[in-house]
């Protein structure tokens, strides 16, 4: 009788309207459960059903059901009807097609791969309140813009975080950032860190007459990060930076307000996706945090690197990049359809194993619009960061001038011994 009731849940006559969110799963299911009853418990779960038939269902609570529409395994598409999901609450909505059913023991693996939000849903969300547009605008440059993390990430002191700032920025960099596990330790607590690297910054502005700016890390509980923000504001910064998953969505949201008030641009770390991301049957892919990402309106992401020391296949890095920039995704095969209804662009953040070396294949992948995080690739440049600074800014010039980095490294120091360093290796 339940596999019955499961089965309720599945019709594939459906054709989801406009108005439904569309999820897209891999399904595995446990051995003795048939692909049909596994995707019907799937479809349940996450909307109004449970284990066994309810003498408290109606004709208009069936309405409610979710909808397994497309079964091809193990590819399955299931279709939410809007009344589900409360408008501007992103916790809600992953509560009900991200929620118990990872745990079900009929399922062996399940993976959450796209979803579709459909147009209510979407513009229920603020976006991004700068953007890619905004972002240009705050540097008045049209390259790929330069970052940063001053190595050892944590361990120093407020003066020598803000010092190394200092020389990188001086160097050429435009945006020193902390890392994701830098806050307020006992050796460089927030607010003297702030203090010390915002008088630095405005001092290699005036040194270099090129913008500069700071991501200083706020992630904290949530009364906390919002007491962080606006001494950000108040000490002339342009920026914070978040955790977005460990700090959590709704914390993101109410962030996202906040920022709204001051004016702050918001850069987002990925720090934990991995845990749930990197597992290709199990868990919820990176596309659907991207997307998540753009509709709690985050300005900059870390999409990965294809080059770096850290696992991002191509195609996944040129999906993410679609994901934060398009204005319309049309949906293939593998992935769902999103028309994101005039939401604002994400700047992609390439990072995680870079150097100047490799410069020419991320701007070759990527394009202009992205941020190239280099932090071992500044810190361990023999000469000191500032000299890593240089050589950075130098091998964007030649990537962008069409010019082997080993000929403009002839006459430019910094970038020939970067590249007497590390040469063109990838880091694993």
């Amino acid at each position: 009788m339940t596999t019955e009731w499961y089965l309720d849940f599945v019709d594939t006559s459906h054709r989801p309207s406009s108005d439904e969110l569309v999820a897209l799963f891999r399904v595995e299911p446990a051995p003795g459960i048939s692909m049909p009853e596994a995707v019907g418990r799937v479809a349940s779960e996450s909307s109004i059903g449970t284990w066994t038939k309810l003498t408290t269902m109606t004709p208009e609570k069936r309405r409610l059901m979710a909808k397994a529409f497309s079964i091809k395994k193990p590819w399955v598409k299931i279709a939410y009807p809007a009344e589900l999901f409360e408008a501007g609450n992103m916790p809600q909505v992953l509560s009900s097609i991200a929620g118990n059913i990872f745990g079900m023991k009929a399922i062996k693996n399940l993976r959450l791969e796209d979803v579709s939000f459909p147009p209510a849903l979407v513009e229920s969300f603020p976006g991004p309140q700068f953007g890619i547009s905004g972002i240009r605008k705050i540097f008045g440059v049209e390259r790929p813009l330069t970052v940063s993390v001053p190595k050892p990430k944590v361990g120093m002191t407020s003066e020598e975080h803000a010092q190394a700032g200092y020389e990188a920025w001086s160097g050429g960099l435009d945006i020193l950032k902390d890392d994701e596990n830098l806050s307020s330790q006992t050796f460089n607590q927030f607010e003297r860190r702030a203090r010390l690297s915002f008088k630095m910054r405005d001092k290699a502005e005036k040194e270099t007459g090129e913008k500069k700016s700071y991501l200083i890390n706020v992630t904290a509980e949530t009364k906390e990060m919002l007491r962080r923000a606006r001494l950000v504001k108040s000490l002339g910064g342009e920026y914070v930076m978040v955790d977005i998953l460990t700090t959590g969505w709704a914390a993101v949201q109410t962030l996202r307000e906040e920022c709204e008030q001051l004016g702050l641009a918001i850069h987002a770390h990925r720090a934990f996706h991995a845990a749930f991301t990197r597992n290709p049957k199990h868990g919820m892919s990176m596309r659907v945090v991207a997307k998540i990402a753009r509709l709690q309106g985050v300005d900059q992401l870390h999409v990965g690197t294809v080059v770096g020391k850290l696992e991002s296949p191509k195609e996944e890095v040129l999906a993410l990049k679609e994901v934060l920039t398009s204005d319309k995704i049309n949906g293939t095969a593998g992935t769902l359809p999103q028309d994101w209804r005039g939401i604002k662009q994400v700047f992609p953040v390439s990072s995680g194993g870079l150097h100047p070396g490799l410069v020419p294949q991320v701007i070759k992948l990527l394009g202009r619009d992205i941020l190239i995080q280099i932090g071992g690739g500044i810190w361990g440049h023999p000469d000191g960061g500032r000299a890593g600074a240089r050589a950075l800014r130098q091998a964007i010039e030649a990537t962008l001038d069409g010019i082997p980095l080993s000929e403009y490294a002839e006459t430019h120091q910094e970038l020939r011994r970067a590249l007497e360093t590390w040469g063109y290796i990838r880091p694993k």
